[in-house]
C-alpha cells in the first residue's frame, strides 16, 4: 500500500482522482450520457509466484482470467473483453501453452468474455509471466471502496480461507452476486477478498475502525483441514490466507439485515454473513484501521498477504 501511494505521487496529474484513477478494484469512467459505466482492470500470473509445476497449465490460465473477472464483479460490473500479454522463454513447451490458453478460453466462454488480442515478448530462461487486461461495463453506478460510517455492518459471501490447499484455482467469480448487490440501495462499499479479509478491510472501510465477531466469520472446510497441519487456529487462515475471491461489502446502518438476507436467500444458494461493524474511534498510524474482536478476544489472526513484504 505504501508503494501504491508513492506511485500515485510519482504520476501526479497524469493520474486522475478515483474512481477513474488509482483506488478501487477497477478504473471506472462514464464514456457519455445514457451509456452506463465502463471498467478496466489488469492482473497477472507468474510462474514460481502464483503457480508451480504442481498446478496444471489449464488451471493457471483459468485463474488468470477468473481473478480479473472477480475485480469486475466486485464493482457490480459485467466482463466484456480482454487482452493477454505474455513474457515467456523460447523453450516454453507448446503443449503446455496450449493448455494454458484452453483454461483462458473455457473461462471466457463460461462468463461471456471475448479475448480480442494481446502481445507476446521473449523472457529469460525459466520465466513465464502473463498479464490480462479486462474491460467491463456496468449499467448502474459501480460500487466503490471506502464509503463506511460508524454503525454500518460488514458482510462477506461464501466461506473464507483454504487457498493454501488449492482453493484459489477453483473459485467462481461472484458476477451475479456483485451485480445484484450493486442494485441494493443499502450497499455502500464492496471489493473482492484477494489479500485476506484482515488486510482488505483496510481498503473496504476507508481506514475506519472495525469490530469483527469471530463466531460469525464463515471458515471454509479447507481452512479447517489446513489448520490441522499448520498448528494455527482455522480462523487465522480464514482471515489471512488471502485469494478467497469472495465479496466483502458494507451495509448501511439503517438497512434491514433480516430483510436483506431473505431477499438474498431467495436469489442465491451461496451463503452470506454479517461478520462485524464499523465502530467509533480514531484510525491507527499510517491510515490502518484498528480491527478488534467482539468480546475482548485478542487479535492473533495475522494481517493478510503483503506484496513485496
Amino acid at each position: 500500500m505504501a508503494l501504491i501511494r508513492r506511485i500515485h505521487g510519482w504520476l501526479g496529474d497524469a493520474n486522475p482522482a478515483p474512481p477513474e484513477g488509482i483506488g478501487d478494484d477497477c478504473a471506472v469512467w462514464k464514456p457519455g450520457p445514457g451509456v452506463g459505466w465502463e471498467l478496466v482492470t489488469v492482473d497477472g500470473v507468474c510462474y514460481g509466484r502464483h503457480f508451480d509445476d504442481s498446478v496444471s497449465a489449464w488451471d493457471a490460465g483459468r485463474k488468470l482470467l477468473a481473478r480479473n473477472i472477480s475485480d469486475i464483479a466486485a464493482m457490480g460490473g459485467e466482463p466484456v473483453r480482454g487482452v493477454v500479454a505474455l513474457w515467456l522463454a523460447g523453450a516454453t513447451d507448446l503443449e503446455w501453452l496450449h493448455a494454458f490458453y484452453s483454461g483462458i478460453r473455457d473461462c471466457a466462454l463460461k462468463y461471456g468474455v471475448r479475448i480480442v488480442g494481446g502481445d507476446v515478448a521473449e523472457a529469460p530462461a525459466g520465466v513465464f509471466l502473463a498479464d490480462l487486461t479486462l474491460i467491463g461495463r456496468c449499467a448502474v453506478e459501480p460500487v466503490r471502496r471506502g464509503v463506511a460510517r460508524e454503525g454500518d455492518s460488514i458482510w462477506v459471501t461464501g466461506a473464507l480461507g483454504g487457498s493454501l490447499l488449492g482453493k484459489h484455482f477453483r473459485f467462481e467469480p461472484r458476477i451475479s452476486e456483485g451485480a445484484w448487490l450493486a442494485r441494493r440501495a443499502g450497499v455502500k462499499a464492496m471489493m473482492d477478498i484477494s489479500d485476506g479479509l484482515a488486510k482488505d478491510l483496510v481498503s473496504l472501510v476507508g481506514g475506519r475502525m472495525v469490530e469483527l465477531d469471530p463466531d460469525a466469520i464463515p471458515v471454509s472446510a479447507e481452512a479447517v483441514r489446513f489448520a490441522a497441519g499448520s498448528g494455527r487456529d482455522p480462523l487465522y487462515h480464514a482471515l489471512s490466507d488471502g485469494e478467497d475471491y469472495e465479496l466483502a461489502f458494507v451495509m448501511d446502518a439503517k438497512a434491514d439485515p433480516n430483510g436483506f438476507k431473505r431477499e438474498w436467500n431467495a436469489c442465491f444458494d451461496l451463503p452470506v454473513a454479517c461478520v462485524g461493524r464499523v465502530v467509533s474511534g480514531s484510525p491507527l498510524e499510517h491510515g490502518l484501521p484498528a480491527i478488534r474482536l467482539a468480546g475482548g478476544k485478542p487479535w492473533t489472526y495475522g494481517s493478510g498477504y503483503e506484496h513485496l513484504g
